[in-house]
């Protein structure tokens, strides 16, 4: 069946296929310029307790849950990350075991109707999956797995599968109503038995093989609440049960009798017992067996017990993970004995993971840190690239910093995890426990010990020392009045290369990056109100910070001098002759109409949202909530222009750009306008969509960023982030995360786009596609943006999974992206063209034209200096090939005359002898005959340099040249066509090079020559012309309001 579209309709582009089928289409909502690539910093973020096996006798493997993903560490290697598994679970992990080489996760959601199911990985690998019965709805909470079973305990079932096949074998029920807690131990020596905890308090004796419930133990009163933790003891069929609301009791199993019971602190319920099975490290010397810690989700502690002689506290572990506060997480959720080992692994809901040694000499029941992997534990609120620095390291781009409520400040390493490092604010741990602060009613205090939450920060690595910037200590964060460092050695060594401002605090800190720790100084506001802004010129010696008064202090980076004020300050003569001036003439008129701003005049009247410096320090740029913009002069601190947007909108934030000298504003509503600041002019009004959707009005930019090329600005707004292109001022990709956007920055490679949400404590990283493929920088309508807001979000895994292979094998595929942004089915242009009003080059490789140009030189440099030599005789028992020839076939080519050689090497002058024409010549023929010249070029485009050098050269001299003067206007042609203009320069260049003689001696051929010369002059004068147009044209824009 035929269609007629008529004749205006645009033919639809086929879409290719790739092995019959057709290539999906872009997910709606989905990002056209950034692919998912990997998500940072998380390491232990859940409850999802972790889960540990020996890997023969040499190290350990400990695996724990991030979410959607396990990650699992080995101890021999420092807890270096060997494996993530792949593919995520549907949903969340709820439960996870390790068992010999493979590792199990369960997995559900929370929602009504939310899939549940259980994984099997080997190697980070999806290996298999176990069976759950087609009724069954509940997450399993835990595992456990011995002999040939493996249990899951669910909410009020237990699934038992065996371990050899992994099929379902049973399902287990008791007759209480009362739902199963998340405690489940295998009992050592009782053939197929199980203990398991209820919520009731009461812990289960259960027979996995027959299915029955052999006996219940009760708690020994209805007020200690559920069971909280069950854990085997060393000695044979003895179990520690631990409380909601209760003391721990060691169990008899045998008997049903208390053996030990020990008394825990008041609303801090156990929920983690661990034995060690080593035999030492109870006793006064440590020489007995006997020692159990224990540990709660709602408490960092770690507390140590010896079970000699009845039991008692040989000591707590304070802090040993965070605890939890209003604004954070934090408590231990898990602690586990290595087996025959004398270490302690903990992990923390602050997002933690550590390991624990008992070698202290003299004896201490108190461990030391083994080993630390952690990350942020709260959701993070800035992101921040480090700059390149100018001493050329290959560092640019490696490194992140990121600032969260827990009141830390990390680097992030984005090729290697393992060296990814919070910077040290000094020995709190030592401090707090100085000041008594370690126990369980000075938490708060305890916090308050570091810095307060940074919501900006600045960085400027040209007088970074690294691990070498001012040796020694010194301390941490005091005024100028502190103890120095002589110049010369902080001019040697270099300083501190990073400032920031914290929530409600009116000093701004200095950091060491080199060194990774706290800087010497603490910068306070001079008019005492809270840093609201900071900025660091290029050179890395000043540092600039605003308040949230409107005050702007300049201070020595070097020394922690201050020295420069914004608006200056006056000496009290300079105030009253001020007040004289303006009582008297008030603030005159330049004659280009400019106010002139005496000295001490232009203060921000409200808090100062952005501050930046230019290249060459001259100039300090600010920016207030009031709506205007400010330029100050660097040395004099005296202001030289204003932009007052007051009257329109307010200014909630301000990133500059060195390079290009220019600075983008976000506004309250919700406009970026990008301002040129050497001529002081609005350049660019960067808006949503206009007019505007009703999802995203009344919307606030939370944050925002400009590329390291200048040419990008993306902000997030809520879930949304937008990117816009700055040359065109379109906006060309929106994409929708997960949860709102607090903080995203790009790379100075511009090879990644970090973001960070309000739900997470890791950090999501984006590849950006433009720089391994072509990606249509086409404007987004509002329809489309209304589509994405709608849609489902997208993120990175920690895992890597769902990045996209950004280096595509080949052209094809690169033609399947053109379709997808086809617009309205329109047909997708030339590769070779762009339009027809444009002077294209050619897509052939450069070496075939340029090698054609310079074949001669080629050929003369490729030449052999030595004849060939015969080669050396082999042994007499090994004869050769050449041997065995025969003498007479060598003396033949020998006699052969040197003129039959060369002839016999042309293929073209063989088949001129055979009364044959070659390709070259059969569509010179045609295209004389039919004016068709386009099959002749594409030929010719096709062969290499020294086939179309042969077949030039090879081209009939006859009395009318009718083969040179079509070759000539096939040239001519292709010029009209403007396409390809370097092939045809080279091909004429040739062509003269080889047959001038015979054009200057024909009068036709010379004519066809002048002609190709004149369409050639004209079409360079043609591109000169529009190239005047376009830079007349771009210096317009940039002097003028648009």
């Amino acid at each position: 069946m035929e269609l007629n579209h008529g004749d205006d309709a645009p033919t639809a582009k086929r879409q290719k296929l790739t092995n019959g089928a057709a290539k999906a289409q872009r997910t709606p909502g989905a990002s056209r310029l950034f692919a998912p690539y990997r998500t940072v910093g998380l390491v232990s973020p859940t409850s999802v307790p972790f889960t540990s096996v020996p890997l023969g006798k040499t190290t350990f493997q400990i695996t724990t849950s991030v979410g959607r993903s396990l990650q699992t560490y080995d101890l021999r290697r420092g807890l270096n990350l060997v494996f993530i598994t792949r593919p995520q679970t549907p949903e969340f992990i709820t439960a996870s075991v390790a068992w010999k080489d493979r590792l199990l996760a369960a997995w559900g959601g929370d929602a009504p109707g939310s899939r549940v199911g259980v994984w099997v990985f080997r190697r980070g690998k999806k290996e298999a999956e176990l069976e759950v019965p087609g009724d069954w709805k509940e997450k399993i909470q835990c595992f456990c797995i011995f002999g040939s079973w493996i249990i899951g305990v669910g909410v009020k079932r237990l699934l038992v599968w065996r371990s050899t096949t992994l099929d379902l074998y049973t399902t287990l029920q008791g007759i209480s109503p009362v739902p199963f807690t998340s405690c489940i131990v295998s009992l050592p020596t009782f053939l197929n038995k199980i203990v398991v905890g209820r919520q009731d308090g009461s812990a289960e004796l259960w027979n996995i093989s027959s299915g029955k419930l052999v006996y219940s133990i009760l708690p020994p009163s209805t007020t200690y609440g559920a069971v909280t933790a069950i854990e085997t003891t060393p000695a044979l069929s003895l179990v520690a049960i631990a409380y909601e609301k209760g003391p721990v009791h060691i169990q008899d199993i045998r008997t049903d009798q208390t053996v030990i019971q020990l008394n825990t602190s008041a609303g801090t319920p156990v929920t983690s017992i661990t034995f060690r099975t080593d035999g030492i490290g109870a006793g006064d010397d440590g020489q007995k067996a006997g020692v159990m810690a224990t540990a709660s989700q709602h408490s960092g502690d770690i507390t140590l017990w010896d079970l000699n002689e009845g039991g008692r506290k040989a000591g707590v572990l304070r802090a040993a993970h965070a605890h939890p506060t209003a604004s954070t997480s934090g408590g231990t959720s898990k602690i586990e004995f290595l087996h025959g080992q004398a270490v302690l692994v903990s992990s923390g809901l602050d997002n933690s993971l550590k390991t624990w040694i008992f070698d202290e000499t003299p004896f201490s029941p108190i461990p030391r840190t083994l080993h630390s992997r952690s990350g942020h534990g709260a959701p993070i609120t800035k992101l921040k690239f480090l700059p390149t620095s100018s001493d050329g390291s290959d560092d640019t781009g490696k490194w992140l910093m990121s600032a969260s409520k827990d009141r830390s400040l990390w680097g992030w390493s984005l090729r290697r995890d393992g060296q990814s490092t919070e910077l040290s604010q000094g020995a709190l741990q030592k401090k707090a426990k100085k000041q008594g602060l370690l126990a369980a009613g000075n938490r708060d205090s305890l916090e308050e010990l570091k810095c307060p939450p940074i919501t900006s920060m600045a960085c400027s690595l040209n007088r970074d020392g690294g691990i070498g910037a001012l040796p020694g200590k010194h301390p941490i964060w005091h005024g100028a009045k502190g103890k120095q460092v002589s110049a010369e050695t902080s001019a040697m060594t270099g300083w501190e290369s990073v400032v920031t401002a914290h929530e409600n605090d009116s000093k701004a800190r200095t950091w060491f990056w080199g060194r990774k720790r706290a800087g010497r100084w603490a910068f306070e506001t001079g008019d005492g109100g809270n840093v609201t802004s900071v900025a660091m010129s290029p050179c890395g010696t000043f540092a600039v910070i605003g308040s949230e008064k409107g005050g702007i202090d300049m201070f020595n980076l070097q020394s922690g001098l201050h020295r420069q004020r914004f608006p200056a300050r006056l000496t009290p003569m300079q105030a009253k002759q001020l007040k004289l001036d303006m009582a008297e003439h008030g603030l005159e008129e330049e004659d280009d109409g400019k106010k002139k701003f005496y000295r001490g005049q232009g203060k921000h009247g409200s808090a100062v949202v952005g501050l930046a410096i230019d290249s060459l320090n001259k100039t300090v740029l600010s920016a207030g909530a009031d709506g205007k913009i400010k330029f100050w002069d660097f040395a004099s601190g005296l202001l030289s222009h204003e932009i007052d947007w007051s009257g329109s909108t307010d200014i909630v934030g301000m990133r500059s750009h060195r390079g290009a000298d220019l600075a983008a504003f976000a506004c309250e509503d919700g406009c970026v306008r990008v301002v040129d600041v050497s001529t002081y002019r609005l350049i660019r009004e960067l808006w949503p969509s206009r007019p505007a959707i009703p999802e995203l009005m009344g919307a606030r930019i939370a944050d925002f960023c400009i590329s390291s090329d200048g040419h990008q600005i993306a902000a997030c707004v809520d879930q949304i982030i937008l990117l816009w292109d700055l040359p065109t001022g379109h906006l060309v990709d929106a994409f929708k995360l997960r949860d709102i956007c607090t903080s995203l920055t790009f790379s100075p490679t511009g090879e990644f786009l970090a973001t960070a949400t309000v739900d997470s404590v890791g950090v999501d990283v984006w590849s950006n596609r433009s720089l391994f493929m072509h990606v249509p920088a086409r404007h987004i309508t509002a329809k489309e943006l209304a589509d994405t807001v709608t849609s489902d979000a997208q993120a990175p895994a920690a895992s890597g999974e769902g990045a996209e292979a950004l280096i595509q094998p080949d052209q094809d595929d690169l033609e399947e992206e053109d379709d997808l942004d086809n617009v309205d089915g329109a047909a997708g242009l030339d590769i070779d063209q762009l339009t027809s009003d444009l002077l294209s080059l050619s897509v052939v490789p450069r070496s075939r034209w340029q090698n054609l140009l310079h074949l001669d030189l080629i050929r003369q440099r490729n030449r052999p200096v030595d004849p060939p030599k015969k080669p050396e005789k082999a042994p007499f028992f090994l004869p050769s090939l050449q041997d065995r020839r025969s003498n007479s076939a060598a003396t033949k080519v020998d006699e052969t005359d040197a003129t039959d050689v060369d002839k016999e090497r042309s293929r073209v002058l063989r088949l001129t002898q055979q009364g044959m024409q070659s390709t070259y010549t059969s569509l010179l023929h045609d295209a004389r005959d039919s004016s068709d010249y386009a099959p002749f070029i594409d030929h010719l485009k096709g062969l290499g340099p020294a086939a179309a050098d042969i077949e030039i050269r090879s081209m009939q001299v006859s009395t009318d040249h009718e083969e040179m003067l079509t070759f000539v206007h096939a040239l001519t042609w292709l010029l009209s066509q403007r396409k390809d203009f370097e092939l045809a320069q080279a091909w004429m260049a040739v062509f003269l090079r080889i047959h001038g003689d015979v054009v200057l001696a024909d009068d036709a051929l010379r004519t066809a020559v002048e002609e190709w010369s004149d369409a050639s002059e004209q079409e360079r004068r043609r591109v000169h012309r529009l190239a005047g147009y376009c830079s007349g044209l771009v210096g317009y824009l940039r002097a003028a309001r648009v």
